[in-house]
């Protein structure tokens, strides 16, 4: 059971890969190197590399994947719940490298000169929501809106946006939001 779980995530990831190298997108950075961190939201490489600030939200993807399937499929093992997560996180990171959504940020304060992800950027998020999939069902469920209540508050004080006001935005973009992400000194 592990071994085809592991060959049918890696089977999802390569087609994400795939996918987003046909559609264009670069592997890594047009810059030429690969960084571990880009923390700065509103430079060239954000999205480029292998970690910047929205890496968080991939990880609380995972927490909140996690607990979807488990009210969904309860009775599934947990490597089907596992793909299922998997499966709904590489078809986000497709849709979102689409020309329409990427369009779609760039009408956003802080993705105003977004491009789209880097392959290896993509499957980082990817990566990112596995890591919080497996800490959602290796912790309390306690332990896990903990973390997920910190990373968004930290973040989103950081540079003034995260996965909750991501989702808003994507949804409507509210002036009073769009301004106060504006001022944001990043």
């Amino acid at each position: 059971m592990i071994r085809r779980t592991v060959i049918l995530a890696f089977f999802l990831l390569s087609l994400q890969a795939f996918i987003l190298f046909m559609f264009g997108h670069p592997l890594i950075c047009t810059c030429g190197y690969v960084k571990l961190w880009e923390g700065v939201v509103r430079s060239s490489g954000n999205s480029q590399h292998l970690t910047d600030w929205y890496t968080f939200s991939h990880i609380i993807h995972g927490f909140l994947f996690y607990f979807f399937a488990w009210i969904a499929f309860p009775r599934y093992p947990a490597a089907f719940r596992f793909l299922m997560a998997l499966g709904v996180e590489v078809s986000w990171e497709i849709i979102e490298n689409t020309p329409m959504v990427i369009q779609h940020y760039r009408q956003q304060a802080l993705a105003q000169g977004y491009t789209g992800d880097s392959v290896i950027n993509s499957l980082s998020d990817s990566i990112a929501m596995m890591l919080g999939f497996w800490s959602a069902w290796q912790f309390p469920a306690k332990v896990v809106i903990v973390i997920a209540l910190v990373l968004e508050v930290w973040v989103g004080y950081e540079i003034r946006d995260d996965l909750t006001l991501n989702v808003i935005n994507l949804i409507y973009a509210f002036p009073a939001i769009q301004s106060w992400q504006a001022g944001a000194g990043l």
